[in-house]
């Protein structure tokens, strides 16, 4: 999320082809990871976390779009298919994050227009390779 609040701030084509992501709030990723330590066995019980929603990444840049006062570039067309998780098991058995989908898009963007830190290590979300 944080790279295509990024790319609408700055003015940046936001490229589409990928379509779709799952997002979480790290507190939310922290707090599950931390429950699933009673969940260790051997051999390892696996699962996906993230958020409660598919985003459409042309829906959540034009959203940034509104809440920076910005107009959004988009590049490419929508893909068929898309790299997702499914937390179905994450939910039954650690529980449903607390942050929401669109709080979390208006947290990013206060982050993202104070100029907040970041490590400049963007996650590729746009990549169909598998290369991330």
């Amino acid at each position: 999320m944080v790279d295509v609040a990024q790319k609408v701030w700055n003015d940046e084509p936001v490229d589409v082809r990928m379509g779709y992501f799952n997002t979480i709030w790290q507190g939310d990723a922290n707090a599950l990871s931390l429950l699933s330590l009673a969940k260790a066995q051997s051999p390892a019980w696996t699962v996906n976390l993230t958020g409660t929603a598919t985003l459409s990444v042309r829906e959540v840049a034009k959203r940034f779009g509104e809440l920076f006062g910005k107009s959004v570039q988009i590049e490419g067309k929508e893909a068929p298919d898309a790299l997702l998780s499914n937390p179905y098991r994450s939910f039954v058995e650690l529980g449903i994050p607390f942050i929401r989908d669109e709080e979390l898009t208006e947290w990013v963007a206060s982050w993202v227009s104070r100029g907040g830190e970041s490590l400049g290590k963007p996650t590729h979300f746009e990549s169909r390779d598998g290369r991330f």
